[in-house]
């Protein structure tokens, strides 16, 4: 395993853009959408009215309105033609009196026009005065004579008159008659559909008028309309450079989010191996560093003590050293007063302790006896378990001893030959231990809080911040438990093989 962890990747630097606002931008949208729709409503008007200037566009709006207005005529006048029968004489009276009275009231007003004097009361004061001014003979001849000659003028325009009134008469007459024949045709109907026929044949003449006017301008018609169709398409432009610029930023925003969030992850997966990684290693050192030291070193030394204990001439004096942990004294310090005067049996000696209220009999008499002769031989708790961790049956009495003593002698021997082969073998094993661990953390079949879905959840990835510390913790944790798990399953694999020993 390496000695160092790798070093932390980079960390990505990313610029926030600015957040779209959105009320900014539907506030704006509505005011281009608004410039725009005008901009459309113009070009349209200004279509319209070179439609209406083009007679052959029979697809125009006023051509069809047209053909609409002229078919109706054309279903009034056949309406019409049913009706008529007996009246045709006198509609075509009323034509003809309705064209006479508008040729004489046309007359009437031309030659009244060209008298100043609106009737003869006027005339007759004009004359008054200027005969006056002739009378007076304050005048020069000059101007007596052009009096004079106004004074003719006068006197016949004053006979005119009598024409007017004789004309106005004529042309109320032609009123009255006309208004007698119409009353003669009196049918609602027909008069419904001659008002009818009356408006259309106005609307018409409108639209002809119009047509007629449009005509007349429609090269500059059709420069505004160029102009307006440029206005228009600049107005377009603007609307979707807005909308555009707003969708733009709005991606933008979006694609910094993910990119943030990616590196974040990116980060904490990189945290999180490199957490793991100094895990292993710092296992894989202690391992190897347990596994270095001298093999049944604590069990030479608890040996070595227990044989001191049992026999002190069987071992060569030793210089005073610190005491093991499994050193041959007492692990913990025991109350033995109840033990003394007793005596340690075997297991298959329990009887000995057994109650003595049961039946009487020969056992029950050699309980007595046994019982009546207490053992002297004693042994601490500290001794007892030590001599079970060596697997060494402690004595029962002080007969027992030599034989212990030889047990511990052969256990010493064979820790002492079998130490360094022992210390290599838990080299290797730790060696295979690391190599195994090594593997895990490539193959990443380790297990441990990981927050590996597509989506991680919102404590873990903070957008502007650090992970949740509780959710690193609880990685931490993870990652300190798989090594301790790891470390356990090891120590227990040393002492199974330790006790078969």
């Amino acid at each position: 395993m390496a000695d160092t962890a790798a070093p932390a990747p980079a960390k990505k630097q990313f610029v926030k853009p600015e957040k779209p606002d959105e009320d900014a931008y539907k506030k704006g949208l509505a005011e281009k959408e608004k410039e725009h729709s005008a901009a459309q409503e113009k070009l349209k008007a200004l279509k319209a009215k070179i439609d209406l200037a083009t007679p052959n566009n029979k697809d125009s709006p006023t051509a069809k309105r047209q053909q609409e207005l002229r078919a109706e005529l054309a279903e009034i006048r056949k309406q019409q033609a049913a009706k008529k029968g007996s009246k045709t004489n006198v509609m075509d009276q009323i034509k003809k009196l309705d064209e006479q009275l508008k040729a004489r009231q046309q007359e009437q007003k031309t030659a009244r026009g060209r008298v100043p004097f609106k009737n003869v009361e006027e005339v007759d004061r004009e004359i008054a005065r200027l005969q006056k001014q002739v009378d007076s003979g304050s005048m020069k001849i000059v101007d007596e004579k052009k009096a004079l000659a106004d004074i003719s003028n006068l006197t016949k325009q004053k006979k005119n008159f009598a024409g007017f009134e004789q004309a106005e008469k004529g042309i109320q007459d032609l009123k009255a008659k006309i208004s007698e024949l119409r009353k003669s045709l009196d049918d609602p109907e027909a008069k419904a559909m001659s008002e009818r026929y009356s408006t259309i044949q106005s609307e018409l003449d409108a639209i002809k008028a119009e047509q007629d006017e449009a005509y007349k301008n429609l090269n500059s018609l059709r420069d505004e309309r160029t102009k307006a169709h440029a206005e228009q398409q600049a107005k377009w432009t603007a609307l979707k450079e807005f909308k555009d610029a707003y969708f733009d930023q709005k991606r933008a925003y979006r694609s910094y989010e993910q990119e943030a969030f990616k590196a974040r992850r990116e980060r904490q997966e990189a945290e999180r191996k490199a957490y793991e990684q100094k895990k292993r290693r710092e296992i894989a050192d202690a391992k190897l560093e347990e596994a270095s030291a001298k093999a049944y070193t604590d069990e030479i030394f608890t040996a070595e003590g227990l044989i001191r204990y049992f026999d002190p001439s069987a071992l060569p004096a030793k210089e005073t050293v610190d005491t093991s942990k499994f050193a041959a004294t007492a692990s913990r310090t025991t109350d033995d007063s109840a033990f003394k005067g007793m005596k340690v049996v075997k297991k298959e000696e329990e009887d000995y302790f057994a109650g003595t209220g049961g039946k009487k009999g020969k056992k029950g008499k050699k309980s007595k006896e046994a019982a009546a002769t207490p053992s002297t031989f004693n042994l601490s708790i500290g001794v007892i378990e030590q001599l079970s961790q060596l697997n060494v049956e402690a004595p029962a009495s002080q007969a027992d001893v030599p034989a212990v003593v030889e047990k511990l002698k052969e256990k010493l021997d064979f820790f002492k030959k079998d130490q360094d082969r022992k210390t290599q073998e838990n080299i290797e094993k730790a060696k295979k231990e690391i190599e195994k661990l090594e593997a895990a953390e490539t193959d990443g079949t380790d297990a441990g809080a990981k927050d590996t879905a597509k989506k991680p959840a919102a404590k873990n990835q903070q957008v502007n911040g650090s992970a949740d510390a509780e959710a690193e913790l609880t990685q931490e944790k993870d990652a300190a438990l798989d090594a301790a798990k790891e470390l356990e399953k090891a120590s227990i694999e040393d002492k199974d093989q330790t006790a078969t020993a």
